[in-house]
């Protein structure tokens, strides 16, 4: 019989190192910020299933939530294209 946690655990860390780097190396900024959003949801839900709560919401609100919503905030405001480097 199969371990689910353990099947459950590697599936999304591999979805948090996944999205991890599409966040880095993407070059759409827009599509950057959303898989460093995803990759703070899967990194939320390993804290959760590690039985730490409090390290799950924090990571909730603060990685998914506010530094997301702040990235974007700033390139709405900065009125660039999405994908143009200030270079």
């Amino acid at each position: 019989m199969p371990d689910y946690d353990l099947l459950v655990m590697t599936a999304l860390g591999c979805a948090t190192v996944v999205s991890a780097l599409i966040a880095v190396l993407h070059r759409n900024l827009i599509r950057a910020v959303v898989a460093y959003a995803v990759s703070s949801v899967c990194l939320a839900a390993i804290f959760f299933l590690l039985a730490s709560p409090y390290a799950a919401a924090l990571e909730l609100t603060v990685g998914a939530g506010l530094v997301a919503v702040l990235f974007l905030v700033a390139l709405i405001l900065a009125g660039g294209e999405a994908g143009e480097s200030g270079a």
